[in-house]
């Protein structure tokens, strides 16, 4: 009796945890994607989940679930399950070795200026004793990588096509015209495609993803901007727009309120730029090569840039 009490407790637990996956990526779809499982079986554990509390999680509404308030509820004691088992693993790990634990990620050079920073802060945060190292390189380099077990898991700006890799989109992301406040073109009232042209630029280096989303957009527009500078440094264009009177394309990801405010710069939306996407995805390899410190890992990444969409896309932000 007692024995199938315990296994009930781990059952509803696990299909707790389930539950967070569904919300945090907003469909039964995208979840069950991401846990490997079929549509119809996640629904079933959820189902199963509302019956053994006894009260609706979600409300059902056409092809959209929303929490009710006992869905947030146990959305919220979810969340407070991962932190507790996080920091379990966290002390566990004191006592396998008396060295600082350490995740070692792979990411492009893109990746690791506009990406990284913010989840490695709030990583660092919630860890003071994680240690974080980042290699880099382009995204089949980083597949490369993970499949040889040489990173824990990469983040690429990109789809890797490879059955050994299991590829979770993070977030798309958009290219935006970054201008220097006082620049002439900004007297005009509504900007296109065509402005670009002649345009005097500074461009990241060729070699990535950014770079051949830029230069296939200019080739699709016909456009031929006055290309002044090519540097591999966001921010060394960033501090160099308003010397050189020039413009730029910045991925939105790697733009903030206070850079852009500290720089005088402003940002231009264009309708065409809006419309190229590039999905970032996070990239690990055989789940059962992954250790359940890593797993937890991979698992507050997703949440964190799921958390970061759900503020974007927030009224007023």
């Amino acid at each position: 009796m007692k024995m199938h009490m315990r296994k009930g407790m781990i059952s509803m637990l696990e299909d707790i945890r389930l539950l967070a996956t569904v919300v945090e990526h907003t469909s039964l779809n995208k979840a069950a994607e991401r846990l490997n499982v079929t549509q119809p079986a996640l629904s079933r554990r959820i189902a199963r989940l509302e019956r053994e509390l006894g009260i609706d999680l979600f409300r059902r509404i056409g092809k959209r679930l929303e929490l009710t308030p006992a869905g947030q509820l146990t959305y919220e004691f979810a969340l407070e399950l991962r932190r507790f088992h996080g920091e379990f693993l966290q002390r566990l790990n004191a006592f396998k070795s008396e060295e600082a634990p350490v995740a070692t990620i792979g990411a492009s050079l893109t990746t690791l200026q506009t990406t990284l920073p913010g989840l490695i802060t709030a990583m660092t945060e919630k860890h003071p004793n994680l240690e974080i190292k980042a290699i880099t390189g382009k995204s089949h380099e980083i597949a490369t990588l993970v499949k040889e077990r040489k990173v824990d898991f990469g983040i690429v700006a990109s789809s890797v096509e490879d059955e050994s890799v299991t590829s979770i989109p993070l977030f798309d992301d958009i290219l935006m015209l970054v201008l220097p406040r006082t620049h002439y073109i900004l007297e005009r009232t509504q900007l296109s495609m065509a402005d670009l042209n002649d345009l005097p630029m500074i461009l990241f280096a060729p070699g990535t993803w950014y770079r051949t989303m830029t230069d296939e957009l200019f080739r699709q527009y016909g456009l031929k901007p006055d290309v002044r500078m090519e540097i591999d440094s966001f921010e060394a264009i960033v501090r160099l727009l308003s010397a050189c009177r020039a413009g730029t394309l910045l991925p939105k990801s790697y733009l903030r309120p206070q850079l852009l405010e500290d720089n005088e710069l402003y940002v231009v939306r264009i309708k065409e730029l809006e419309l190229a996407k590039r999905t970032t995805s996070l990239i690990h390899g055989n789940p059962e090569w992954l250790a359940a410190s890593t797993r937890y890992l991979i698992e507050e990444t997703i949440a964190f840039f799921a958390r970061r969409g759900r503020e974007s896309d927030a009224p007023g932000s």
